[in-house]
């Protein structure tokens, strides 16, 4: 899910004492009750401008995604509620994709709901003592699942059935649960069919009676519904919140559905020319629709599969054929160029962290004036102290660029060494087009755009204020220039529209900087093995406030769980009292052996993950389900290369003599589960290749008529042989082999699709879900 909170409108109230001109506010995003990301704190403004992009994964099911404004005030203890925008999961292909106002509504505790009912109704006919006859309602309410955390922690819940009319009945409390199992049956009597018109509540859930025969089981999930459902006031104006919301949902099949057209992509690499692959059809057929957007499958199911650099070599040659001068390469966007960017975002994000972060917290933390555009000089600025700022900052981020060679991933330098080969044979009279083909990725492509925008690569949680944007879009711009490396014969002055540029890059020493890029370039595009030189630095990778279970407890109690501050960093894992405290306990990541979620029957919790060393287990639980996956992905990406690694894990605890799990009695018995996190030791091990399969297989029925025309245009150029006019949308160059994987792409998309039609006819009668 990709999520943009943009900027909000008039919020509060439009006069009166409640006015919040005086208070900062932020907005908060939530799956259901559980708060997931929330923005920065944004100065006084009735109309703040958020700009705040979120990507990820949705690790659970959820039934409403909500945005709720909060207002901070210096009388107030407890944040304010300003209103809310939420939308249910089945509402949000509405808004896929596009920017919306949304007006803001009012926080009421009884609408915040979540979770779902398992229910069974039966309706009997009795013959009373007198001999009339009646109607008896049977309910049984079975369970529950997903029920809201209250202040992070499971409650005691229970469960009530009323019928119109009649007492109401309620099960008995279940203790710390989110998904209690109740089992209980419930009976009213129907003396008339009058108040069989009426809707049984069950709980939140209303269910209309009327459903029910005699003599018949209706047994269903129903999803839990806010109180008073459907009868909503209108609020009064409380503002407005503009968002973008992009949701995928992918309806994933047995793995065998899938070999056909995975096997299909995976031939791609071999196919010549490569623009009568099915992955280049793909991304031809697209490309007006979603752009490149349909080639990140292919990238990853490529790379799972070690097929990937044949593809990018292949592509990348076909581009460079259509190449005329060298200053070009590799400029535009295309699908070789989309295709090199996805595989350096997926393989190369380890590398920025470790290339990037450290520098990164720096600008950030100090927070220095860099201005030095006249124009946007501020009252009191020295434009002299601002110009030492931006260039002690370049100096950095330039120097740990270029000495990093030894952290390049091995795949990137493969890449980067076909595309100097390439260039070298396409344009032979050129010396400097060999280092270009690969600055044109490394450094405008990667370094640049992760400098400029370090939260969409993770390198920082939240989008810079406007001051430290200003400063990154310097940083960023000089780093491109420095880098570029369009022609050594040409003076890279004069390639600054604007004076001031100008005036800044004389500070450098430029032949000095020509000969630190060329040499990267050459590291991360040779044969010869690199080695890191000198002791690294240690960096925070991530940190946070957790709670952490202590060691030796007994399995249940407040006292157990504590607030803590874990920190990661490359070199080891340590939680503290508070942020800025000593470390009550490091843990050197090399004795990491495993990190894996808990279930939460362990210590009735969720969102709980341990990290598995020599010692006992520590246990820990995140703050919410995405925060529990982020932290589990950067634990086991930094000890992936660790030796005696486990292949197996308890997913449960040790408790009262036993394992839970398995109920193994020996505590050092090996693990009943195997391992997941271990897959990560390898990059091209860590995609679910069935997912991306059906992503594939989504896009291409999308595209369906896109396809055909591509065919016609095929069988076109075979009759009259010669580019026909609507040939141009497409890349064809060998009209026959192209036909031919067309028609079979065709094949295989019919049968896949025939796969999601019988499982659509095999769905179960459904409640509300």
């Amino acid at each position: 899910m990709l999520l943009s909170a943009g900027e909000a409108k008039n919020l509060g109230p439009s006069s009166g004492p409640n006015r919040l001109r005086d208070l900062c506010t932020f907005c908060t995003i939530s799956l259901d009750q559980e708060e997931v990301y929330r923005t920065k704190v944004y100065e006084k403004s009735v109309s703040p401008f958020y700009s705040e992009d979120f990507y990820f994964e949705i690790p659970r099911p959820f039934q409403c995604l909500s945005f709720y404004v909060y207002a901070k005030s210096m009388f107030q203890i407890r944040d304010l509620p300003v209103g809310k925008v939420a939308i249910r999961k089945e509402d949000l292909y509405k808004y896929c994709g596009k920017e919306n106002w949304f007006q803001l509504q009012p926080v009421d505790p009884h609408s915040e709901v979540q979770g779902k009912v398992h229910l069974e109704m039966k309706l009997n006919e009795l013959i009373t003592e007198n001999g009339s006859i009646c109607q008896q309602l049977v309910v049984q309410i079975i369970a529950c699942q997903g029920l809201p955390l209250i202040s992070g922690q499971n409650c005691d819940p229970y469960a009530t059935v009323t019928l119109v009319g009649s007492d109401q009945k309620k099960t008995k409390v279940k203790k710390k649960t989110s998904d209690p199992q109740f089992e209980e049956t419930f009976h009213f009597e129907l003396w008339n069919n009058g108040n069989l018109a009426q809707d049984v509540f069950l709980g939140e859930t209303r269910i209309s009676v009327k459903i029910l025969r005699n003599d018949h089981i209706h047994r269903a999930w129903y999803l839990l519904q806010p109180k008073g459902n459907g009868t909503k006031s209108k609020p009064d104006d409380m503002g407005s919140l503009r968002l973008k919301v992009t949701y995928t949902e992918d309806n994933v099949l047995s793995s065998a559905c899938y070999t056909a057209l995975r096997n299909l992509m995976l031939k791609s690499p071999d196919v010549k020319p490569i623009s009568a692959s099915a992955a280049h059809v793909l991304g031809d057929i697209c490309r007006e629709s979603v752009g490149y957007e349909a080639l990140l499958p292919v990238v990853r199911l490529l790379l799972h599969h070690n097929r990937l650099l044949p593809f990018l070599t292949s592509v990348a040659a076909l581009e460079l054929e259509n190449t005329q001068e060298a200053n070009t390469i590799f400029r535009g966007n295309s699908l070789a160029t989309r295709c090199i960017d996805d595989m350096m975002k997926i393989v190369g994000r380890s590398y920025l962290t470790v290339t990037l972060k450290p520098v990164l917290n720096e600008i950030f933390e100090s927070n220095k004036t860099c201005e030095i555009d006249p124009v946007k000089l501020k009252e009191g600025d020295n434009v002299e102290v601002n110009k030492e700022n931006l260039q002690g900052y370049v100096q950095k981020v330039f120097t740990f660029i270029t000495q990093s060679s030894s952290s390049c991933p091995p795949l990137m330098c493969d890449v980067f060494r076909s595309l100097r080969q390439l260039a070298s044979k396409h344009f032979p009279a050129d010396p400097h087009v060999q280092y270009s083909a690969v600055s044109s990725f490394v450094f405008l492509r990667f370094f640049a755009v992760a400098v400029l925008s370090p939260h969409t690569f993770q390198l920082r949680s939240h989008h810079p204020d406007p001051e430290i944007s200003r400063t990154l879009t310097l940083i960023s711009k000089t780093i491109q220039s420095l880098g570029s490396w369009g022609s050594l014969s040409k003076n890279k002055l004069s390639s600054f529209k604007e004076t001031y540029m100008y005036d800044f890059f004389k500070l450098f020493q430029e032949d000095e900087c020509i000969e630190k890029v060329k040499m990267f370039l050459d590291e991360i595009s040779s044969n010869v093995s690199k080695e890191s030189s000198g002791v690294e630095d240690s960096f925070v990778l991530k940190e946070g406030e957790v709670h952490k279970r202590a060691q030796g407890r007994k399995r249940i109690g407040k006292k157990n769980f504590k607030k803590r501050w874990l920190r990661v960093t490359n070199q080891e894992l340590s939680y503290h009292k508070q942020k800025g405290k000593e470390a009550l306990c490091v843990i050197p990541v090399k004795n990491i052996l495993s990190v894996e979620k808990l279930e939460e029957s362990a210590f009735n919790r969720k969102n709980m993950f341990q990290v598995i060393q020599s010692e006992k287990p520590l246990y820990v639980q995140a703050g919410n389900c995405v925060e529990t996956n982020s932290w589990i992905e950067v634990l086991s990406q930094v000890s992936r290369c660790n030796p005696g690694r486990l292949s197996t894990f308890h997913p449960s605890a040790y408790v009262g003599g036993s394992w839970l799990c398995c109920k193994e009695p020996n505590e050092s018995t090996p693990g009943c589960k195997p391992c997941t996190a271990t897959v990560l030791a390898n990059i091209q091990l860590d995609i679910d290749c069935d997912r991306e399969t059906e992503r594939i297989f989504s896009f291409f029925s999308s595209n369906r008529s896109r396809l055909q025309k591509m065919e016609d245009a095929c069988a076109g150029m075979s009759v009259y042989l010669g580019q026909q006019e609507e040939c141009s949308a497409f890349t064809i160059q060998d009209p026959k082999e192209t036909f031919r994987t067309i028609k079979e792409l065709g094949e295989v998309l019919d049968d896949l699709q025939a796969h999601h039609d019988s499982k659509g006819a095999l769905t179960d009668e459904p409640g509300t879900m």
